[in-house]
């Protein structure tokens, strides 16, 4: 195995965004590529294999790109630029890059980060009905949100409409005090919370007022036609079946629907039936209605988490596979026994 040394200059003033706290993303791109590297006076020598350090190369140019856009390199990126180095895919996180949807309140771009985020963005910009369906930190609610306020902005539809399920998250809540409008906030919080960073607090009560921006429960749906309006239905796996296909039936001309859900955490009592999951087997062969499946490598918030979708996915497939083994052996204990005459 032939060693290679290379040098790459990077710029001054991009080296703390790029290299992390205390060289933090310089010391996971060494461990995982097996390389060596040492900065020196705005330039970086790395050390190693032939393909790794190509690799390594090719994640340090990215990441200086990426700083140069004027992003804030996060662990997620290095995560993520590590692992399409790997798969030979390096060009992609660039050209994800340059899909900036909106900017929120404060100025910050909303973009995609990963592959699966891009497909879903896309999906929604050809597709009438889309569903979103992945793990908590994938961005299925948070982008499309920031889609429908840039529709509503560029005068493509005339509303905005956000709703969920209020179903109880496990835990009996009792009667909260208060007008109906304050015991169902908690339940919509999470809009609410993406409304006023991407829209602005002023902005969303003014529309709002207007009744151009409606945040509702599912409930509130049933009887309406909407024409004409951005509708998001979020938290899509705690619907009936029942519930879902009064939703699906609501859509009206000029209007775009994304439902959004995680089949893994559902809070539908007594082993009840998901509108999410029935909808997925019934609707899935019909034209101008996209499925979109977001995966762990799709979590944008603190790496932890993507840590934690993983370890419950290995989990999850462990006990369905240790209960196929046992229904076997089950069905055999309950035959009756055989009495020779």
């Amino acid at each position: 195995m032939s060693i290679l040394e290379t040098i790459i200059e990077i710029p001054m003033e991009h080296e703390q965004n790029v290299y992390g706290q205390f060289d933090s993303y310089l010391k996971k791109i060494e461990r995982v590529l097996h390389v060596t590297m040492v900065s020196r006076d705005g330039s970086l020598k790395i050390v190693g294999p032939e393909q790794a350090v190509r690799r390594a190369k090719s994640v340090l140019n990215n990441l200086v790109e990426l700083s140069k856009r004027g992003n804030s390199i996060a662990e997620q990126n290095v995560d993520y630029a590590l692992s399409l180095c790997l798969e030979e895919a390096d060009g992609k996180i660039l050209e994800i890059d340059k899909d900036i949807i909106c900017l929120t309140a404060g100025g910050k771009p909303v973009k995609p980060k990963t592959v699966g985020q891009k497909q879903y963005v896309d999906a929604i910009r050809k597709k009438m009905i889309v569903f979103g369906i992945g793990p908590a930190g994938t961005g299925k609610t948070y982008l499309a949100m920031a889609m429908a306020i840039q529709a509503f902005k560029n005068g493509e539809v005339g509303k905005i409409i956000l709703t969920r399920p209020a179903i109880e998250a496990g835990e009996k809540l009792g009667f909260l005090p208060g007008d109906l409008q304050s015991k169902i906030d908690p339940y919509l919080r999470p809009l609410y919370d993406a409304l006023y960073q991407i829209m602005g607090a002023d902005s969303y009560l003014h529309n709002a007022e207007k009744g151009l921006i409606e945040v509702a429960p599912l409930a509130y749906m049933r009887g309406r036609t909407l024409d004409n309006a951005y509708i998001i239905l979020d938290e899509a796996q705690n619907t009936t079946p029942a519930q879902m296909k009064m939703f699906l039936t609501r859509i009206g001309f000029g209007s775009k629907v994304i439902v959004t859900g995680d089949k893994t955490q559902k809070d539908l009592p007594g082993g009840m039936a998901s509108g999410l999951d029935v909808a997925m087997r019934v609707l899935g062969k019909i034209e101008d209605i996209a499925f979109c499946t977001l995966t762990n490598r799709d979590v944008v918030r603190h790496p932890l988490v993507q840590k934690i979708v993983q370890a419950y996915d290995d989990y999850e497939k462990k006990e369905e596979a240790a209960e196929k083994k046992r229904t076997p052996r089950l069905k055999r204990g309950m035959q009756k026994p055989q009495f020779r005459r």
